[in-house]
Order: structure tokens, then C-alpha cells, then sequence
């Protein structure tokens, strides 16, 4: 099986090869929006749950935040519509935001 290779201008800088492709420029600017969305949402978390959450994919289904085990996924869960509300008066319009626990493989 062939690896995939990327060309770039010697000297060109990671993060400005990526900006270049369509594809990954646009990745990364759902990356960029969903972190945005979790710092946003900090002031509405209890303390030392925020360790415990990662930003996770923006699609259109709405948002996913990823936490690491089951009790930090059931307390996120009872503070969404805290969350939900606390997005819209900033001015994001997330329809819905999905929990998931992430795998410790």
C-alpha cells in the first residue's frame, strides 16, 4: 500500500500548504469554529469538568463535543440547555450538540 505524498514550496509552512487546498482550508476552518465554540461555552462549565472536553465535529447534525468518561458525559448532558442558550445569545445558531464518550483505545 502507497502513502500518500504532499508537495509544497520548499520552505512552505504546514499550516500554509493547508490553507492553500480547498479541502483541508475548509477543515480547518471547522476545527477553528468548533474551538471557538468551546471557549465560548467555558463560563457555563462547572469547574474541572472543562479538562474533561474536546472539541469535536461540527456537521449537519449540529455539534459534537467529546468528553473522556461516562460521568463527565451524564453531567455535560444535564447542562446542554444551559449551553444551547448560552450559544445563541452569543450568536452561534448550533441546532443541537451531541455528547459522546471517547474510546480509550
Amino acid at each position: 500500500m502507497s502513502r500518500p505524498t504532499f508537495t509544497s514550496a520548499p520552505g512552505t509552512p504546514v499550516m500554509t500548504a493547508i490553507e492553500q487546498s480547498t479541502s483541508l482550508a475548509s477543515l480547518l476552518g471547522v476545527h477553528r469554529q468548533s474551538v471557538l465554540y468551546l471557549q465560548t461555552i467555558q463560563s457555563v462549565l462547572p469547574p474541572g469538568l472543562a479538562p474533561h472536553i474536546k472539541a469535536g465535529p461540527i456537521d449537519e447534525a449540529g455539534w459534537c463535543l467529546l468528553v473522556q468518561h461516562n460521568a463527565a458525559a451524564a453531567k455535560l448532558r444535564q447542562l446542554l440547555p444551559a449551553i444551547s442558550a448560552h450559544l445563541r445569545a452569543k450568536g452561534h445558531p448550533v441546532n443541537d450538540i451531541r455528547v459522546k464518550v471517547m474510546s480509550n483505545r
